[in-house]
């Protein structure tokens, strides 16, 4: 079966690569360490590191909280932090203390490559991000492996079930897997996996470092919306602008002054989306080129990296897109605005964060808005109304508290094998 998956995906290499590698405006380019995806990789300041695999930029922002406490309590331990895109290395790079790689591709010569130089003690990988060749190599190196935050959905799991011989390849190379809720535990054990090697931590998402909310670029960018009312469609994909932005017309129908903030999920989408944007008539900051967001500027573009808490924490009300576009991406994370006590819509694909999303919706803190006639409803509504906007921030905050201590749990389960 893996010699079947090792020829199909030679036959897919070219073009995952050239997806990967592809220039494109305002996306990070891998220039020459491109290497790196083939196991040539520079040597590390320390010895037998801690490895952590978080594939792209979503994963990267839901490690962090980890790396931070695996720092803490082993200050003494490097820790080497491997993405597979260059968008996501962009993030890792800005964390403090740590190294950062590319994640070699799943051919075994390449992690065989990636192996001998690092030498890691442990792999720690961020979610569901698991590739055959990758751990049948990491295991027969004798190095533990280790799924943090891991998730399965029931469509994931009926995908497992059609390859159930490949699923086996991957379940036996893997130590353990720490699961988000019983539900995700659930349908691993289903799949085959013994409940010994399965557990549930909650999601380290609900951990978030604390965000300061007065930081001098938070002050800054509030300063420059001039007492605006502010919403934020964030994370939006193809498809999605178009609605949000009807929706943002039927929202300046009824309070003129009110400012949109845009966030395309992928970078390389930006140029695209403020072409968009103007298309639509509407006029437009962008803030990569730092232009003034005057009172007649009706869509702010945030079309830059490392920046959503700010763009959260200078709006009002905010619709989690990735959610409008049937079951083709499932939802975003919810928990970042919801930690700044911020209200929340969404639209009604967001099986990704299921659990997540419906105790947000349970205590109020989000509805779930399909058409642009809804979203515009429900964003004027919350910005007319202090009282329900407080309210639902206020849940939203509840919810994160309530569910904190998935990080706690996460590393009283690894310290086995990293002491």
């Amino acid at each position: 079966m893996r010699f079947i998956y090792t020829f199909l995906l030679l036959i897919a290499a070219p073009f995952l690569l050239f997806g990967l590698y592809r220039a494109k405006d305002g996306k990070p380019k891998v220039g020459k360490r491109w290497v790196e995806h083939f196991g040539h990789t520079p040597p590390l300041n320390g010895e037998k590191p801690i490895w952590v695999h978080a594939v792209s930029v979503g994963e990267v922002i839901a490690a962090k909280p980890v790396i931070q406490a695996l720092q803490k309590c082993y200050p003494n331990e490097a820790i080497v932090v491997t993405t597979t895109t260059a968008t996501g290395a962009e993030i890792a790079s800005k964390i403090e203390g740590i190294e950062h790689r590319y994640m070699p591709i799943d051919f075994s010569f390449a992690v065989k490559g990636f192996i001998k130089c690092v030498d890691p003690k442990i792999m720690l990988i961020m979610e569901t991000e698991l590739w055959p060749n990758t751990l049948t190599t990491v295991k027969k190196a004798g190095i533990p492996i280790v799924v943090m935050n891991a998730r399965l959905s029931e469509k994931s799991k009926r995908g497992y079930q059609r390859i159930k011989a490949l699923f086996r390849i991957l379940s036996d190379s893997i130590n353990h897997i720490l699961c988000q809720f019983d539900d995700d535990a659930r349908r691993f054990v289903e799949l085959g996996v013994s409940k010994d090697n399965v557990s549930v931590s909650g999601s380290v998402k609900f951990d978030l470092p604390d965000f300061d909310i007065n930081s001098p670029a938070v002050t800054e960018l509030k300063s420059q919306l001039a007492q605006r009312h502010v919403w934020i469609a964030a994370s939006t994909h193809p498809g999605e602008d178009e609605i949000l932005l009807h929706a943002h017309k039927l929202v300046l129908e009824s309070q003129p002054e009110t400012l949109m903030i845009l966030v395309p999920r992928h970078p390389e989408r930006f140029s695209d989306v403020a072409t968009l944007v103007e298309s639509h008539g509407f006029s437009l900051a962008r803030r990569s080129l730092g232009q003034a967001v005057s009172r007649d500027i009706q869509v702010y573009l945030g079309d830059t990296m490392g920046e959503m808490m700010n763009l959260f924490a200078a709006s009002d009300a905010t619709f989690m897109a990735g959610s409008l576009i049937g079951d083709k991406v499932g939802g975003h994370n919810l928990l970042e605005p919801a930690s700044l006590s911020k209200p929340l819509v969404t639209g009604p694909s967001y099986f990704n964060f299921q659990v997540i999303a419906e105790q947000l919706i349970d205590v109020g803190a989000c509805t779930v808005k399909e058409s642009p006639v809804e979203i515009a409803a429900q964003i004027v509504s919350l910005l007319n109304n202090d009282e329900q906007r407080e309210k639902a921030g206020k849940a939203a905050l509840s919810v994160m508290e309530k569910n904190r201590g998935a990080v706690s749990k996460t590393l009283d389960t690894i310290a086995p094998w990293i002491d």
